[in-house]
């Protein structure tokens, strides 16, 4: 008769269970290392897209200020933390209505967005929807920002109104935990991530 020559005939076809036991603990400790880098990973792209979400809400304020040829302002923190708003200034920047603090002009029930093709001849008539950071994400530093319809920056620097062109330029920073980002905004209006 003939020999068997394969591995089953021989007793060798599997792993013994030992090493099983091997293979799994070795797969957990490298899972181990890599789920905390890889939850690292996902907060910092949480981080970089709330960043990116800001620059384009600062973006489009400057846009619209433009376009409409009215004042746009960008609140944070606005109406609770973690939130911001882009809204039209009601009034003049020389003169703005007593009605646009950021209380009433953070709250979409008192000041809703207004769909389009609505009066032109009404005011407000383009503030935008609140929106929210990423979760676990918070401003670390933000003031309010003034696009003015020639593209111009301003900020309130607690001297009144209207509020002067922004000279050195104005961070908003968010962070979780130690990872954190920052936009700036300089007078000409320009809107970059750092």
């Amino acid at each position: 008769m003939r020999e068997r020559t394969d591995s089953l005939a021989r007793g060798h076809g599997g792993f013994s269970l030992n090493e099983m036991l091997v293979a799994v603990a070795i797969l957990a400790i490298v899972m181990g290392m890599g789920v905390p880098l890889v939850l690292s990973t996902l907060k910092t792209m949480q981080v970089n897209a709330s960043v990116r979400d800001v620059q384009s809400e600062l973006q489009t304020a400057r846009l619209k200020a433009v376009s409409s040829n009215r004042p746009m302002r960008v609140r944070f923190d606005c109406p609770a933390t973690g939130q911001f708003r882009m809204v039209e200034l009601i009034g003049t920047p020389a003169v703005p209505d007593a009605r646009d603090s950021a209380t009433n002009r953070c709250s979409e029930t008192a000041y809703p967005v207004v769909p389009a093709g609505s009066d032109v001849l009404t005011v407000p008539n383009q503030d935008g929807p609140v929106r929210r950071l990423r979760r676990d994400i918070t401003f670390t530093a933000s003031q309010t920002i003034e696009f003015w319809p020639d593209g111009t920056a301003h900020a309130d620097l607690s001297g009144g109104n209207p509020w002067p062109q922004i000279g050195a330029p104005v961070s908003i920073s968010m962070a979780y935990k130690t990872t954190a980002k920052s936009i700036t905004v300089n007078g000409v209006g320009k809107v970059q991530i750092q």
